[in-house]
């Protein structure tokens, strides 16, 4: 399902592929996110804007957070779990989780990396649906 939202905002909206992580998942789970939180992930977008930790595996971090995560990282371990899965399971599937390396092997001019932003929209979607049918109550 996510998959598919995060279509209309990369490259179709012409959000980042951060961007798009954070307002497909605000969409499909309905978190209800502000717009200063939606807007805090602009600067995510290319890794970091120096090509380094790619911006949808960024995207994905943050929505893990916040569905995740109870009063902070530190009370807990489920987000940092889920987080080392996440980004893991990209790396696998993917080949890296820089934004640099991704780009050099998946980008194309006319659909810029719609291939990775969709491949780690799945990614996420399969954790945050496997944990919801553990019963763990997201936070929002």
């Amino acid at each position: 399902m996510l998959k598919e939202i995060v279509k209309k905002y990369y490259p179709e909206g012409d959000y980042n592929c951060a961007e798009a992580m954070i307002y497909g998942a605000n969409e499909a789970y309905q978190l209800n996110l502000s717009k200063d939180a939606l807007l805090a992930m602009a600067g995510f977008g290319g890794g970091m804007a120096v090509e380094g930790v790619c911006g949808a595996i960024s995207g994905g971090v943050a929505v893990l957070g916040i569905m995740f995560t109870k009063e902070r990282a530190h009370v807990g371990q489920l987000t940092k779990e889920l987080t080392i899965e996440f980004i893991k399971t990209v790396e696998e599937k993917l080949g890296s989780s820089n934004c640099k390396i991704l780009k050099e092997q998946y980008r194309d001019e006319e659909i810029k990396c719609a291939s990775i932003v969709e491949s780690t929209a799945e990614i996420l979607d399969e954790i945050i649906n496997r944990e919801l049918k553990k019963d763990v109550t997201p936070i929002h």
